[in-house]
């Protein structure tokens, strides 16, 4: 079993959410929507931790995150583009930027 999948399987579950919207601090306007679908339920878990825990995505947060993200965050570091919420998350930690996020349920 990968790392990112052990590290997914001890988060909380996120089955009550459609999905989240990652925004400046104090904006309405999202820059980044993750959905809860196949293929994107684990970072949304990553981010609802994120929310849960630090309250947004700061550079604190961030490091947190690539960590959740296990062998994935090397992967997105070697081919940018590849992992766009990691690759937000790298861009967090090098601009020392904050967001926040809006938890959108079923």
């Amino acid at each position: 079993m990968s790392q990112f999948k052990k590290n997914i399987e001890s988060l909380p579950s996120v089955d009550q959410l459609a999905g989240l919207e990652i925004m400046a601090v104090n904006s309405e306007l999202p820059i980044v929507v993750i959905q809860n679908k196949p293929g994107k339920s684990g970072s949304l878990a990553v981010y609802n931790y994120l929310h849960n825990k630090f309250g947004g995505v700061t550079p604190e947060s961030a490091l947190c995150g690539l960590e959740l993200f296990g062998e994935y965050t090397e992967e997105a570091k070697l081919n940018p583009g590849s992992h766009p919420n990691i690759d937000f998350l790298i861009g967090v930690i090098n601009e020392d930027m904050e967001y926040q996020i809006k938890l959108i349920a079923k």
